[in-house]
């Protein structure tokens, strides 16, 4: 830890509030068959260890990605996951995603991960791997019957129930991406990759054992080379809030060799609420370069993009609500009483 890390200075926030999604203000679209009997989220045993909660949810996740032949891309069901996780979960929100087809699927990744972006855009650039697939204007049908597959077993299991809490403390008991990222992975892909994701119980350990109050102090920074999908972060943020400090007041920094990783230490920054001076990089710490301050650029240029495209969006509803404007002041009365 140290307390001269350098930090980002934040662009101002855009002052507009922005209009609620589309899947949460209208109903999905009628599927042709319309007797089809309406889906409802079952009751279920969740289990009482939140961290036995995650590895149940990966297993049956991964279960159902594999039986629905969903391919050996591992992002689509990581992504997946991964926007469901950034919900919060309103009453009646899980049933209406288990209510939508599998082409509707996409437009609603799209939208968590975009309205997620609006405040946080390094965060979400960093996930890339995880959403793009998302995007493709031509999607494989049966890999969306796949995600469909996935994500209905991932609601099913109580995953909302996990992460989709307004109250941090619950959303950050478990590390729901970390089993699921390395039960999807081969053996001899995570042997090569010398991938091996610390326990939580791990963590938790080196977290209350380092983490002293009378030694930390807001200001300082948390340092992870090795960040995988921030559990290790997951740890010492509990641990400041037991202590009664905001994970707000430090600077962390995370960096990962594995975009896959670094992608879901990124979204658990959102999901635990690491605050606004949180920045994960895909780079190797080995090397001698200085990796952290790539990852500050890389942050700053996300910023910049965020609120160029920001600008730019709010000039294009200025000038159609102008033109909109002038179209009922130059209409002739004879033309409007008509």
């Amino acid at each position: 830890m140290s307390d001269d890390a350098p930090y980002l200075p934040r662009t101002a926030a855009p002052v507009q509030a922005r209009p609620a999604p589309s899947w949460a203000k209208k109903k999905p679209p009628k599927s042709k068959a319309s007797n089809r009997p309406k889906v409802t989220a079952p009751k279920y045993p969740a289990p009482r260890d939140p961290h036995q909660h995650a590895q149940k949810i990966a297993e049956t996740v991964i279960e159902a990605w594999y039986q629905s032949f969903g391919g050996s891309s591992i992002d689509v069901p990581l992504g997946t996951v991964a926007a469901l996780a950034l919900l919060r979960n309103i009453p009646g929100l899980a049933d209406w995603i288990l209510n939508l087809q599998p082409h509707e699927l996409p437009q609603l990744f799209k939208e968590i991960y975009l309205g997620h972006w609006i405040n946080r855009p390094d965060l979400i650039d960093r996930a890339v791997r995880l959403h793009d697939w998302a995007w493709d204007p031509d999607p494989d049908p049966q890999q969306l019957r796949a995600v469909h597959a996935v994500t209905n077993r991932a609601i099913n299991t109580g995953l909302l129930d996990l992460t989709g809490h307004d109250d941090v403390w619950r959303r950050s008991e478990a590390d729901v991406l970390s089993p699921l990222l390395t039960g999807l992975r081969h053996k001899s892909d995570k042997k090569w990759r010398g991938e091996y994701h610390t326990p939580a119980c791990v963590t938790d350990l080196m977290a209350n054992i380092t983490i002293d109050k009378d030694f930390t102090k807001p200001g300082m920074s948390f340092r992870e080379p090795a960040v995988g999908s921030g559990t290790m972060f997951r740890s010492v943020a509990c641990r400041l809030r037991e202590l009664g400090l905001d994970p707000h007041d430090f600077h962390w920094y995370g960096n990962d060799i594995d975009s896959l990783s670094a992608g879901c230490a990124a979204v658990n920054a959102i999901i635990w609420d690491l605050g606004p001076n949180c920045f994960i990089g895909c780079a190797n710490s080995l090397a001698p370069e200085d990796d952290y301050a790539k990852t500050l650029t890389e942050a700053r240029d996300s910023v910049k993009q965020r609120d160029t495209a920001v600008d730019a969006a709010t000039t294009i509803a200025a000038t159609r609500n102008a033109i909109r404007l002038l179209d009922q002041i130059s209409t002739p009365k004879e033309n409007a009483s008509a």
